[in-house]
């Protein structure tokens, strides 16, 4: 490959078969000039940050070594992939990252061949891998599959079933266990780096199976011995005996900055004809940029920024945010009842409870990267007499959907869980968005369903949830910012299965479920210049339900449309199960019930996908028109 001695290296690189052609020693020089262009990348468009530039040696070291996308690389969540994606053909679209129609802000298999599994959510690359490397063998062919997974990832129990199935298949996989909070590892250095290239190294394993080979001709109690030593040696040297229990070879823990100390490793497992490896990297979060280095989260997650200092931009808040609202309203209520405890999954900051651990660092659980077990430990918590609140973010409270059926529903344990970025939460896309909560959580017995409206309103549900001692409730609340309502000085219990009414009209009833009902308010009063005059209420539960309020809305108006962030058989289900119960369908009633669209929408502004989605006051008021069977067309050039 020939360089002008003035273009940049990552200029000549297009794909990684560019990058296979480099010599070694350029490679300090390209990871340099990739850091810089992530940093650029993601001051222009935010996103995450810190992990990215803590793999970059890594990311080159791997596509230097293996043949991808031959070779599978997975990368577990995506967060530190947007280096592999300026590597893998994506560079001139790197700063369209979580904008509308540009690049995921994770792996996406639509989006490249690079990307041969999409992630999101965290600790799953282990198990996708396996399933890679079993096709692969069945198929009769030799490629390499990679996972790659960080320590904070391998907290969930999800990592530890794939482990310990791959190692008991014997399926040559290789797992890169990136550890870039030293939770697992002190430094390394020259000795276990050297370790790390011997064990690894072909002499050593040939040697190894030798060892074992003669082991099995000797009697059974010499054959075990044999084996506890050799493990005890390589263990007190390298660690790792976790893994080896597993059935993983275990190499590390080496230097995930230092290409000396990658490149022979990654060689020598590459060039590894059986069983399951893991090779322990240790690496830092947020290297080479000093505003991350020094910055507490490693700049884990950034808005748009300046390069030359690190300030992010931020733009002033014209109300609080929910999530804020939640944290500063679970403060006050534990002020009151020190019974009061707070659950978060690896989320302290993301779900507003950072506040609760300063003020009580004694009742707040970071259970780690488990929701799984977050769910039942506060149904252990519960079920002592303590009033757990488990705040975890509706796209990832489907993980744990079992323990809220088995271990919480049919036992009624009061656990309380405050379900964060519920409906569409703009640049992180269909996997971050909460769709699916209210119709998992409206199906389960004696469960309490509630939706703010507001900030105020979530003030008020956060105090309802506290009193409610005898079944589990939840409430759910949106991404952003609140209407810039009134707050109250604290919160009120609300009477539970009570809706409200806020406007009365005579012809059209919006009954709204959640954060769409400042929509709703607009929606009226467009309804009224074309002569509508509509009723706007809101239910506030969708388990239990307000049957006097429903069926006092279908009794008065011709028209009854449910609006609702969530997908189909949440709310807007309810209501109609509860009318057919009732008659009423039967009398006339035009009713339509208004939901997320039977789709993922991609990623783009929370306003704009909730356009797309027509639960807008445009898309509301098109709804009132379509089920008059008039046409909004003709209506308008008449009000002109």
């Amino acid at each position: 490959m020939a360089q002008d001695s003035k273009t940049p290296l990552l200029d000549l690189v297009r794909t990684p078969d560019d990058l296979r052609r480099l010599p070694a020693e350029k490679l300090p020089q390209l990871a340099a000039e990739l850091r810089s262009e992530t940093i650029d990348a993601v001051a222009v468009t935010g996103g995450h940050l810190g992990a990215g530039l803590g793999v970059v040696e890594l990311t080159v070291a791997l596509h230097h070594v293996f043949d991808t996308p031959r070779d599978r690389l997975i990368w577990d969540v995506g967060h530190q992939a947007y280096p592999h994606k300026i590597l893998t053909g994506r560079r001139d679209r790197i700063r369209t990252l979580r904008q509308v129609g540009g690049l995921s802000g994770f792996t996406r298999r639509a989006e490249s061949e690079y990307d041969p599994f999409g992630a999101a959510h965290s600790s799953t690359s282990i198990s996708a891998g396996l399933g890679m490397a079993v096709a692969r063998d069945l198929a009769g062919k030799d490629h390499n599959v990679i996972a790659v997974i960080g320590d904070g990832a391998m907290s969930a129990g999800m990592a530890y079933e794939a482990m310990n199935n791959a190692g008991a298949m014997n399926s040559r996989l290789i797992v890169i266990l990136n550890d870039n909070d030293m939770s697992i590892a002190p430094p390394v250095g020259a000795m276990s780096s050297y370790l790390a290239r011997l064990l690894s190294g072909k002499a050593y394993r040939t040697l190894r199976d030798i060892g074992k080979q003669l082991a099995h001709r000797l009697p059974k109690f010499f054959e075990e011995k044999a084996e506890l030593a050799e493990e005890y040696v390589r263990g007190f040297w390298t660690g790792g005996t976790l893994f080896e229990e597993l059935g993983f070879y275990y190499v590390g823990p080496i230097d995930g900055h230092d290409f000396d100390h990658l490149l022979p490793v990654l060689r020598n497992v590459r060039d590894a004809q059986s069983g399951p490896i893991l090779v322990h990297v240790v690496t830092q979060k947020g290297k080479g940029y000093a505003p991350a280095e020094t910055s507490a989260d490693k700049y884990h997650g950034v808005v748009k920024f300046d390069v030359a200092t690190g300030a992010q931009s931020k733009s002033k808040a014209a109300a609080p945010a929910y999530t804020n609202v939640f944290g500063d309203s679970l403060i006050q209520e534990a002020r009151k009842d020190e019974r009061i405890v707070a659950i978060t999954a690896a989320m302290p900051s993301g779900t507003g409870l950072d506040g609760f651990a300063k003020e009580f660092p004694d009742r707040i659980f970071d259970v780690g990267i488990a929701e799984q077990h977050a769910v039942t430990f506060c149904g252990g918590l519960a079920a002592e007499g303590l009033k757990p609140f488990a705040a975890i973010y509706s796209t990832f409270l489907q993980r744990a959907y079992d323990q809220v059926v088995h271990d919480i529903a049919i036992q009624s344990l009061p656990v309380r869980f405050a379900i964060d970025r519920a409906g569409l939460v703009g640049a992180d896309g269909p996997t971050h968005a909460g769709a699916f909560d209210v119709a998992y959580l409206s199906c389960l017995p004696r469960f309490v369903v509630m939706a703010a409206a507001d900030e105020a309103d979530l003030k008020h549900m956060v105090a309802t949830a506290a009193a409610i001692d005898d079944r589990p409730s939840a409430f759910r609340y949106p991404r952003g910012e609140g209407r810039g309502v009134p707050m109250p000085d604290a919160g009120i219990p609300l009477e539970i299965g009570k809706g409200r009414i806020l406007r009365e009209g005579t012809k059209v009833a919006l009954l709204s479920f959640g954060a769409r009902l400042g929509e709703c308010l607009n929606a009226a009063d467009e309804l009224s210049s074309y002569g509508l005059s509509a009723t706007v209420a809101d239910a506030r539960f969708a388990k239990p339900l307000d049957l006097d309020l429903v069926a006092r809305l279908a009794r008065e108006h011709e028209v009854l449309i449910t609006i609702e962030e969530g997908s189909i058989g949440g709310f807007g289900s309810q209501v109609l199960q509860a009318l057919a119960e009732q008659g009423a369908l039967d009398s006339g009633l035009k009713i339509r019930t208004m939901v997320l669209p039977d789709l993922f929408l991609e990623q783009d502004s929370p306003a704009a996908m909730y356009a797309r989605a027509g639960l807008d006051a445009k898309g509301i008021v098109a709804k009132v028109f379509e089920a008059l069977g008039r046409d909004i067309r003709v209506e308008t050039v008449k009000l002109a």
